[in-house]
C-alpha cells in the first residue's frame, strides 16, 4: 500500500514516447512542476497531452512545447502561450479544442469506467458537426479537421433537445500536484488547485502525484480527502524548496498608500 517513490525519475518509469498524458492545473495554478521538468529531462517526445491549457511561455507545459515534445494537445484554452499558438497555426502541433466542462467530464467518466457520454454542450456547432481545425499546414490551410459526432434526441424533465456523444479520455499517465497526501495516495488539493487535478488522476492508468506535504496513513481526516488513493499509483514527496517554488502567471501593481513606490500583488 505504500506508494511513495524516491524520486520523480522513478515515478515516471514506463512513460514512453507517443503516450497520452493528462496534466493537472489551471494556468500555472496547481501544476505538477517537478514532474513536468522530469518529463523534459527524460527526453520523452511525441506525447499527446490532455490539459486545460498548455501553460505559458517558459513555464509549465510551455517547457515541453518549447522543446517540441508534444505532438498533439487536447485542451480547452490556447491563450497565454504564444509558442502554443504559433506551433498550432504553423502546422507543427495538432490541437483538439474541447469545451472546458466537456473536457473535465471526459476525464471524470474515464475514471468511472464510462467509455462515452451524452451532453448538450456543442450541439449545433463545429463541436458536434465537425470541421474544427485540428491541424494546419505551413501555409495556413486546414489539413485535418474534427469529424462529425453522433447526436441523439433526449427528453429530460419534459424538455426535448439534441445531445452529442463524447468519448471519454483514457490516459497512460496522469501528472498531478497536491497540497497534502499520505503514503496510500489519498490526496488533498489547495483551493483552486482542486480544478483538473483529481480528474487527471482518475483518467490515467498510472497516476503520479507530487505532494507538498507527505503525511502518514490516518493523519488525513477522511472528510477532507479530495481524491482517494485508489486512483493514485505513485507519490513523490517534494522538498520544502520544491513545494515553495510556484510561478505566478500574472502580476498587477498599484501605488503604495504613501505613493513611494509600486506594490506587486499576485493576480
Amino acid at each position: 500500500m505504500d506508494k511513495v517513490v524516491s524520486s520523480a525519475a522513478e515515478a515516471l518509469e514506463g512513460l514512453d514516447d507517443g503516450m497520452t498524458m493528462t496534466v493537472g492545473g489551471f494556468g500555472l495554478a496547481g501544476i505538477p512542476t517537478v514532474l513536468i521538468k522530469e518529463v523534459l529531462a527524460r527526453g520523452t517526445r511525441d506525447l499527446q497531452v490532455v490539459s486545460n491549457n498548455m501553460g505559458v511561455d517558459g513555464a509549465g507545459l510551455g517547457l515541453l512545447l518549447a522543446e517540441r515534445r508534444i505532438r498533439r494537445a487536447i485542451a480547452s484554452y490556447v491563450g497565454e502561450n504564444k509558442e502554443f499558438a504559433r506551433q498550432y497555426l504553423a502546422g507543427e502541433l495538432e490541437v483538439e479544442l474541447t469545451p472546458q466542462g466537456t473536457l473535465a467530464e471526459k476525464m471524470r467518466s474515464a475514471g468511472a469506467g464510462i467509455p462515452a457520454f451524452w451532453t448538450p454542450t456543442g450541439v449545433g456547432s463545429q463541436v458536434s458537426e465537425g470541421g474544427m481545425p485540428w491541424r494546419y499546414d505551413s501555409e495556413g490551410n486546414v489539413v485535418e479537421e474534427s469529424p462529425p459526432k453522433e447526436t441523439r434526441e433526449y427528453t429530460v424533465r419534459g424538455v426535448t433537445r439534441d445531445y452529442v456523444l463524447e468519448d471519454s479520455i483514457f490516459a497512460d499517465f496522469g501528472l498531478v500536484r497536491a497540497a497534502r497526501g499520505d503514503r496510500h495516495g489519498n490526496l488533498v488539493f489547495n483551493r483552486s488547485a482542486r480544478n483538473f487535478n483529481p480528474l487527471c488522476a482518475m483518467a490515467a492508468q498510472v497516476a503520479v502525484a507530487e505532494v507538498e506535504e507527505l503525511v502518514e496513513p490516518g493523519e488525513l481526516d477522511p472528510d477532507e480527502i479530495h481524491l482517494p488513493g485508489i486512483y493514485v499509483q505513485r507519490v513523490v514527496a517534494l522538498t520544502p524548496e520544491q513545494a515553495a517554488d510556484k510561478d505566478i502567471e500574472k502580476r498587477t501593481t498599484r501605488p503604495r498608500p504613501d505613493g513611494s513606490s509600486d506594490q506587486t500583488q499576485e493576480a
